[in-house]
């Protein structure tokens, strides 16, 4: 059983940067592929980003592509998401989760086993 635990969210303004930080209380996330997903207010979750268990091959959604950088540190047991030039539309909770028994990323929810508690990134006006 593996469980994550998202921080680093938090009120900014715009304009402003955010590094959310996904890490394992329990269980092991550096053998795995992770991903960034986001839930506004009224709306369905959505993706955001996703790396390889190497960290070698990365993927956005192009609402945030050249804003948004995603990371892993293994050694750490933890996965990173950069968000720089931050907009009001960004605001949601963003939740971590990872694919167990697989190497590559993936765009669409199901394809992944655990899931964060998530956190709350506001982007204020």
């Amino acid at each position: 059983q593996v469980q994550l635990v998202e921080s680093g969210g938090g009120l900014v303004q715009v304009g402003g940067s955010l590094r959310l930080s996904c890490t394992a209380s329990t269980g092991t996330l550096s053998s795995s592929a992770a991903g960034w997903f986001r839930q506004a207010p009224g709306k369905e979750r959505e993706f955001v980003s996703t790396i390889s268990q190497s960290g070698g091959s990365t993927d956005y959604a192009d609402s945030v592509k050249g804003r948004f950088t995603i990371s892993r540190d293994n050694a750490k047991n933890t996965v990173y998401l950069q968000m720089n030039s931050l907009r009001p539309w960004d605001t949601a909770v963003y939740y971590c989760a990872s694919r167990l028994q697989y190497f590559s990323g993936s765009r669409y929810q199901n394809a992944y086993d655990y899931w964060g508690q998530g956190t709350q990134v506001t982007v204020s006006s």
